[in-house]
């Protein structure tokens, strides 16, 4: 049901900093202090030119904020070095399309399109389970909050697996039945596990439902986070993955970890995979 997608590298060097204010100047520890994008929030604030080479938060009445040239310089340290699989191409579009000149693109952080994936252990029924849960900002009231969005556990798909399933001659409601008041259902329901077989072909099981009902129910219990990252559809063309790297070097923190060009369509399945919203 994932989806893996995409991966991202880096074009320009982070000394290219030593030209303004520059961020080579500091040594040894101080130059990873502040390099590390450390926050999620600083990540906005560097990818929209909102934030000083010092970590100091620019605003619009600032001179530099939102300054092309500045914002060029810290959208080229906010991608893993690390991952090769991204040509230096598409790099140079996704940075140049952003900075365009006509319509530069800024990340909203209460706008829509990005969604939060945690990753978290579970008990269900006594057993450790992984389990995957997607959140989302919603305005309310005067303020915002996360909200669960969608779920995805392996289980819960296993319970589906024979939707809609006709490799099975016997298994099936006979388009009759309704003349014998569908006294046949008792057939159905004394075999539970193959229930499944008796639903639509194109049925998509609600999983935030489930999860909630095992949650109330008290067979699924929570017991920790094992990993967080984001999933980013604001900029027009492209999706990127926003993923925290614990590195001893500049070039470490929250970075864009998967990349690639994304069409319309392609966009609103995988928002759909996030949000369950049909």
């Amino acid at each position: 049901m994932r989806k893996v997608i995409f991966l991202v590298c880096i074009i320009f060097p982070i000394i290219s900093f030593s030209q303004v204010n520059s961020i080579g100047t500091y040594s040894g520890d101080e130059t990873v202090f502040y390099a590390q994008t450390k926050q999620v929030n600083q990540f906005f604030r560097r990818f929209n030119g909102e934030e000083s080479i010092q970590g100091e938060r620019n605003y619009d009445k600032d001179k530099d904020f939102r300054d092309p040239k500045m914002r060029k310089k810290f959208l080229n340290i906010l991608f893993d070095n690390a991952n090769p699989s991204i040509t230096k191409e598409m790099k140079i579009d996704f940075i140049t399309g952003v900075l365009n000149k006509k319509s530069p693109v800024f990340l909203d952080f209460h706008g829509r399109d990005w969604f939060a994936e945690v990753s978290a252990i579970f008990t269900y029924k006594k057993e450790k389970i992984n389990l995957i849960v997607y959140l989302k900002l919603v305005k309310e009231k005067l303020g915002y909050k996360w909200v669960f969005s969608n779920v995805y556990f392996n289980q819960f798909d296993q319970w589906f697996a024979h939707a809609g399933d006709s490799t099975s001659n016997t298994l099936f409601i006979h388009p009759l039945s309704h003349e014998i008041d569908f006294m046949n259902l008792d057939k159905v329901f004394r075999d539970p596990g193959n229930i499944d077989y008796y639903l639509e072909s194109h049925y998509n099981p609600d999983q935030l439902a489930l999860f909630t009902m095992e949650v109330k129910n008290g067979d699924l219990k929570y017991e920790t986070v094992s990993n967080v990252k984001f999933h980013f559809f604001q900029v027009p063309g492209w999706y990127f993955e926003l993923s925290y790297f614990n590195r001893n070097d500049v070039n470490s923190g929250w970075l864009i970890d998967n990349m690639t060009r994304i069409n319309d369509k392609d966009k609103k399945d995988l928002i759909r995979h996030y949000t369950h919203d049909e």
